[in-house]
């Protein structure tokens, strides 16, 4: 079953944040966009080049009104450590959070159980908490943050004009469609 249009269940975990260890709950989901990005664990080869990406592309993401979410399977302990460590991790100024018990990995469908890590998922989480985009890959594969920036613009974009569409490689500010029965075979 997909989790698209689900809202996301019921969880708390301690990330680590701006210096401090805080509990980051579901509720911290609602109200503004999320963007939720899993990662197998903290101090591994691809993961601080996301973070490092993340945090390049994170003035963009809150002025489109969105906090991002880092997740591993690691404690919040290991984070502080992975923050202030590496260069790239440092950079990051949104929350670190930390999955030790599996509890979000499994909840989001991206948990490999005999490894005990997480698949790279990325999920653009609307202010209900509802899940609007996912995307689950290999973990030798890295992600690129401006195309998860590019869908949370248009699941944006769709949800404040219902009776639109984006279509492929749709940017902000470019033509939408209207779906109607003339677009058919026109396209």
């Amino acid at each position: 079953m997909s989790l698209i249009n689900t809202e996301v269940q019921p969880f708390k975990a301690t990330a680590f944040h701006n210096g401090e260890f805080v509990e980051v709950s579901n509720e911290n989901l609602k109200g503004q966009w999320s963007v939720v990005i899993f990662m197998p664990a903290a101090f591994t080869f691809n993961c601080p080049t996301e973070v490092e990406d993340a945090a390049e592309h994170y003035e963009e993401f809150k002025k489109a009104g969105a906090e991002v979410y880092i997740v591993t399977t690691d404690t919040h302990f290991s984070h502080k450590v992975w923050h202030e460590t590496s260069p790239a991790v440092g950079k990051a100024k949104f929350p670190l959070v930390g999955d030790p018990t599996h509890q979000l990995t499994r909840a989001f469908g991206v948990h490999i159980e005999e490894a005990g890590l997480a698949l790279r998922g990325t999920f653009v989480i609307d202010p209900e908490g509802v899940i609007k985009t996912l995307e689950i890959h290999d973990n030798a594969i890295a992600r690129d943050v401006s195309e998860t920036l590019r869908k949370l613009k248009a699941a944006q974009y769709v949800r404040n004009n219902p009776n639109e569409v984006c279509p492929a490689k749709w940017k902000e500010g470019e033509e939408t469609l209207a779906p109607s029965l003339d677009l058919v075979g026109k396209i």
